[in-house]
């Protein structure tokens, strides 16, 4: 986690209706949800039987208008297509639209206040315990380590690779208090944020204070959350220029949602300890877990003190002990799935 810091989206077509279902109840009617979780089970169907098959033309128009599926016109060889939105999409739009009703809230409490001249303290109190926008960049970096200091039981975080902070040898972070107070400490990182050397080695310092750390190939925005009291949202790609910060339990409780459906799709960092009954060398697994973060062999080599013929030497012995994948992607995948890469999930091979 790089405080201060501000939701792959990689496809997430969910065959998990439960942790969908989690998401959306409370935010969605009933009725909604139930639709949008049975098309996107069924992946896709004739534009024609979408009435038919989800409820009637009224759950087909509320779905499209909420962001939730969408029609694919009909090509020379296939006919009109009905579809769910990918989760990670739906998701976006589901939250763009609450918080976009918190704002209208926000800015309808404020002219009722200039209507009937309220003392400034009632109208400084209004909108603090659902929302507020912050736009000043030292403010937004205050309240983003006051957050993480003040968790008591959950801390996560998801960090784009987008970044107006210094990343230098001089400008090293210093692992938040939360950690050094058992709270339970998740971030998920976007991968290209590990090819920077300084940020890298920031991350490598938490989890040596205990943060779980993840990595998916595109994280979409800056998020913080503190237990089920507080979120800080970027409203900027670096999360500096603008942010806003929520006490709204159910927008809360949804963005703690989002977080799980991304941590369980995302891979664990390098720097675990890989499955019992790994084949792999010491050094086979530091240059795995390097290769699995996207660095060229030049980089590999320098940074665990081989010559890069050495580093291929052993890419090419992982690759044969994982039967000999046809590129290094589905090598990575490959040592993923047996539990070779450090920092993997049990081995299902």
């Amino acid at each position: 986690m790089l405080v201060p810091a501000g939701v792959t989206t990689g496809v997430m077509t969910a065959k998990e209706p439960g942790s969908v279902a989690a998401f959306f109840t409370g935010l969605l009617p009933d009725e909604l949800v139930g639709a949008y979780i049975k098309l996107l089970s069924a992946d896709r169907i004739g534009k024609e039987e979408a009435a038919g098959f989800l409820g009637g033309a009224h759950i087909v128009q509320e779905l499209c208008d909420r962001g939730l599926a969408h029609a694919i016109p009909h090509t020379p060889t296939a006919p009109a297509t009905f579809q769910a939105t990918p989760v990670a999409l739906a998701v976006q739009a589901v939250l763009a639209d609450i918080l976009k009703q918190q704002q209208n809230l926000l800015a309808g409490q404020r002219r009722l206040i200039e209507a009937q001249t309220l003392p400034d303290d009632t109208a400084r109190k209004l909108p603090e315990h659902l929302v507020q926008i912050i736009t000043d960049r030292e403010e937004i970096l205050r309240r983003s380590t006051h957050l993480v200091n003040t968790a008591r039981r959950d801390w996560m975080t998801l960090e784009t690779a987008v970044t107006d902070m210094p990343r230098s040898e001089d400008n090293r972070i210093s692992c938040p208090k939360a950690l050094r107070d058992q709270v339970r400490i998740r971030s998920i990182y976007e991968r290209a944020t590990t090819r920077d050397p300084v940020a890298l080695e920031n991350i490598r310092k938490c989890m040596d204070a205990g943060e779980e750390a993840r990595i998916l190939p595109v994280v979409p925005i800056k998020l913080q959350i503190a237990d089920e009291a507080a979120a800080l949202l970027a409203l900027t790609p670096t999360g500096t220029g603008g942010a806003l910060q929520i006490h709204a339990t159910i927008v809360i409780r949804a963005l703690r949602a989002f977080f799980e459906l991304l941590w369980e799709k995302a891979s664990p960092l390098y720097g675990a300890k890989p499955v019992p009954g790994c084949p792999l060398t010491a050094a086979q697994q530091e240059i795995l877990g390097l290769l699995a973060l996207g660095h060229a062999d030049a980089h590999i080599a320098k940074k665990t003190g081989h010559g890069v013929s050495t580093v291929r030497r052993h890419i090419t012995a992982i690759s044969e002990l994982a039967g000999h994948p046809k590129s290094r992607f589905a090598l990575a995948v490959a040592v993923e799935r047996r539990g070779w890469l450090q920092g993997s999930k049990e081995s299902n091979a």
